[in-house]
């Protein structure tokens, strides 16, 4: 399954504290069984001093492979472990789909 590869490879590369990774194709207009709309929370003092662009960049070069075949987006929310404790623990919720073959 893509969500465990994804899980997988973020794991081993930023050794997180949290890290959750959720499977949203279902709220997309995509055939049932999809695995191609994520969202990913992670925490990792890896991104201690890196802008949002620097991590996202980082993810996305760990996950190549899956973007380059049914992955078709990817909600990145990324932390420090003092970011978070300062959020307690929420993250926003992701916006509606708005429509096929677009990213929501």
């Amino acid at each position: 399954m893509i969500r465990e590869q994804i899980e997988a490879k973020l794991a081993e590369a930023f050794d997180p504290a949290f890290l959750e990774v959720t499977d949203e194709s279902y709220r997309h207009n995509v055939p049932a069984g999809s695995e191609s709309h994520f969202k990913v929370v992670m925490v990792s003092d890896k991104f201690v001093g890196e802008r949002f662009l620097a991590r996202h960049r980082a993810i996305y070069g760990r996950l190549t492979e899956e973007l380059a075949g049914s992955v078709h987006a990817l909600a990145l929310h990324t932390y420090t472990q003092k970011e978070w404790e300062g959020l307690q623990d929420t993250v926003p919720a992701s916006p509606p789909c708005r429509g096929a073959g677009t990213m929501a």
